[in-house]
């Protein structure tokens, strides 16, 4: 959990951070998660993000932090996360007591203790179900801007309603983690954002109202315990007195809408119409946006959260840097030095030669293992050393760009 504080010239006053696994240890997670026995399913428990929180804000306060020249907040929260309120919550929110840490008056709030995250990939079926309600794979991705994924939420919330139907009735509202966070600082339920809602297979994306065939393929009453979603610059309303009375907020201090990692990256990178951002991980995510977006069965399409009649698109590519630093190990001796230089040294285009580098199950397209063409367009079973450093990035940034062009990107 990190919190970074500004002033109006955008100037950082304040940073600071809690470590899940190193600060808050009598949760056990590694990495922040739990992963289950299935290797399928991951989860994060609830009072461990509230207890972060209550942490993070007493650092701030024994720091000396002024709390009270605070005029606005808002947030990001991993996108794909679940949190579900148990009936009678709401009460217990809005009147919680600032002598007490917000963990301690929240423990028996949550009608799932572990939320489903965005590495969940437990909901298989639940996928298949959804897809077929509402007529396939691609009418899906039309109608909510991805097909059915197993980390999103509309699926995790199948799963919880179709293995335990009691523990859904038991829930009065249910949370993405972004409107969650942005929940404990309004006292109230807060509203889910049109950008964070595109990845719940729920939202149509071209009325920003919830599906109803999404929503009744999903569970029963679905539409009452979401909410109505709101753009993602939305002013919520006024902090919760917890915070004026516990850390001396200003009671004028508002709180804007809360929205995904995703869409806060592209407002956070300042994109603008046309602009395309490339983050070069263990996964490389490609963002962009788009005024006439066309969703496919790969990629996703989210709601723009700076203009709320546009659009972002996300693309995720499984084989990025651990891919490249393979390629690096074997033909560079491990040395980026000498990775840069073959590539500067070749021309581009490769005289024709072409690479597609898969060490696992790619998502987009889904293909595996590596393909070599020489300018022949035959299949080859190796290249010179400078040629396939070549190959791999010329190869990964080519298909960054068609598949971008396939969601409606103009170059």
């Amino acid at each position: 959990l990190k919190v970074i504080a500004i002033d109006e010239q955008l100037r950082v006053i304040y940073e600071d951070n809690v470590h899940f696994d190193k600060d808050l240890p009598e949760f056990k997670t590694q990495g922040g998660v739990y992963i289950h026995s299935d290797r399928l399913t991951v989860t994060s428990p609830v009072l461990m993000w509230v207890k972060a929180l209550d942490m993070i804000l007493e650092k701030m306060k024994s720091s000396g932090f002024n709390f009270s020249q605070v005029r606005a907040l808002s947030g990001a929260g991993q996108q794909h996360g679940s949190v579900y309120w148990k009936k009678g919550s709401i009460q217990i929110l809005k009147n919680a007591s600032s002598k007490l840490l917000l963990h301690q008056s929240l423990k028996g709030c949550f009608s799932v203790s572990d939320s489903p995250i965005w590495m969940d990939s437990s909901t298989a079926p639940q996928c298949r179900e959804l897809e077929k309600a509402v007529g396939g794979a691609q009418h899906l991705a039309t109608v909510t801007g991805s097909r059915a994924y197993e980390r999103f939420t509309g699926n995790q919330i199948a799963k919880i309603y179709s293995q335990n139907p009691e523990v859904y009735k038991q829930t009065e509202r249910i949370s993405l983690v972004s409107s969650f966070a942005a929940s404990l600082f309004l006292g109230n339920y807060a509203n889910i954002d049109y950008s964070d809602g595109s990845g719940m297979n729920l939202l149509q994306i071209w009325e920003k109202a919830w599906s109803k065939p999404c929503l009744d393929a999903c569970a029963p009453g679905l539409e009452e315990r979401l909410g109505c979603p709101v753009p993602s610059h939305s002013v919520l309303g006024p902090i919760s007195p917890y915070y004026i009375q516990r850390y001396g907020f200003s009671p004028d201090c508002k709180i804007i809408a809360f929205t995904g990692d995703n869409p806060a990256s592209l407002a956070g990178m300042r994109l603008q119409e046309g602009d395309i951002a490339i983050s070069l991980g263990t996964s490389d995510t490609l963002f962009l946006w788009i005024q006439e977006p066309t969703p496919a069965l790969e990629g996703h399409i989210l709601c723009n959260p700076v203009d709320s009649q546009t659009y972002m698109a996300l693309l995720c590519f499984k084989n990025g840097s651990l891919m490249r630093e393979r390629i690096r190990d074997e033909c560079a001796s491990g040395s980026w030095d000498e990775f840069s230089k073959a590539l500067s040294t070749t021309v581009a285009g490769n005289g024709g030669n072409l690479g597609f580098y898969f060490d696992v199950m790619e998502i987009t397209p889904e293909a595996v293992g590596i393909h070599r063409f020489n300018r022949d367009n035959q299949k080859v079973s190796s290249f010179p050393k400078e040629v396939e450093i070549r190959a791999l990035i010329e190869g990964q940034f080519m298909a960054k760009r068609i598949h971008a062009e396939k969601l409606g990107y103009k170059v």
